[in-house]
C-alpha cells in the first residue's frame, strides 16, 4: 500500500510543542482521516526520503529554518521534489515547504522586503484560484493564519498564482496539475496562532508591531482549515 508522507522540516517552539503538539500533529489532526496510512519523515534528523514509487501524496511542513540557509538537508529535499512532480504525485508545501517547492522548481525565495507577516489575515483568490481543484472551494476572500519572514520573490516558470493579499503577492500557487504551495498555515488553529504571537512578543514589539491588536484579531479560520482534508481527497482521487 502506498503511503502519504509528511516531511517534517522543523519543529515549533518547545513550550508550544509541550502544550499543543508539533507541526505533524497539527497536520494529522486537520486531516482527520485515521484510515489513511501516513508516515512522518524527519529530514532534519537525517531520515531517508522514500522512493517515489511507494508514495501516494506528500505534505512538506513549515520550519523555523530559512530557505536561504541552504542547509544540506534542504538541498537533498529540493533535489527530491522534482521527482514527485515528474510522477504527478499530489504535493502540498506549507510556508517553508511552499518556498522550497518554488526554489526547487526554478523560482526564487528570500526575505520579504516588508518584514514578517503574522496573525490572522484576509487573502483573496485569483481567477485561477477560483478554478483550482484544491483552493477553488474557498470563498473569494478568506481568513488564514500566517507567520513568515521569507517569501517567494519570483514564482517558477509556468506556475499559476492562486491567492494573494496586499502584503503577500504569492500566498498560493500551483505547478502542473498536482503540486501546490501555500504561504499561509491551514494546519493552525486560533490557539496555535495566539501561541506564535506570544512566543515572539518581544521581537514583535521591538519591530513596532501592535501585539495587542494582532492578538485581538486572531479568529477561527474554518475555510482555510478544510484545505488539508481537500488535499487528501485529491490524493485518493489520483
Amino acid at each position: 500500500m502506498k503511503t502519504v508522507i509528511i516531511i517534517k522540516a522543523g519543529s515549533t517552539f518547545p513550550t508550544t510543542r509541550q502544550r499543543l503538539g508539533d507541526f505533524e500533529d497539527w497536520i494529522i489532526c486537520s486531516i482527520g482521516w485515521s484510515e489513511i496510512l501516513i508516515s512522518v519523515v524527519n529530514v532534519l534528523e537525517g531520515e531517508t526520503l522514500p522512493p517515489v514509487e511507494t508514495i501516494s501524496g506528500v505534505i512538506i511542513t513549515g520550519s523555523h529554518g530559512m530557505v536561504t540557509d541552504n542547509e544540506i538537508w534542504m538541498q537533498v529535499l529540493a533535489s527530491w521534489i522534482p521527482k514527485i512532480l515528474d510522477h504527478n504525485i499530489p504535493l502540498l508545501g506549507i510556508c517553508f515547504g511552499h518556498q522550497l517547492l518554488a526554489k526547487a522548481m526554478g523560482g526564487y525565495s528570500d526575505y520579504h522586503p516588508k518584514g514578517r507577516e503574522i496573525g490572522t489575515v484576509s487573502i483573496k483568490l485569483s481567477p485561477e484560484g477560483r478554478q483550482d481543484r484544491l483552493l477553488g472551494y474557498l470563498p473569494d476572500d478568506f481568513n488564514a493564519h500566517t507567520t513568515h519572514a521569507q517569501t517567494i520573490i519570483k514564482l517558477p516558470e509556468n506556475a499559476l498564482n492562486l491567492a494573494a493579499n496586499p502584503f503577500e503577492a504569492h500566498h498560493a500557487f500551483r505547478l502542473g496539475d498536482s503540486a501546490w504551495g501555500v504561504q499561509f498555515h491551514p494546519e493552525f488553529s486560533a490557539s496555535i496562532m495566539k501561541a506564535y504571537v506570544s512566543e515572539q512578543v518581544v521581537t514583535l514589539l521591538r519591530k513596532g508591531y501592535d501585539v495587542a491588536e494582532l492578538t485581538a484579531t486572531i479568529c477561527n479560520t474554518d475555510a482555510a482549515n478544510r484545505l488539508l482534508k481537500r488535499f487528501m481527497a485529491i490524493v485518493q482521487e489520483c
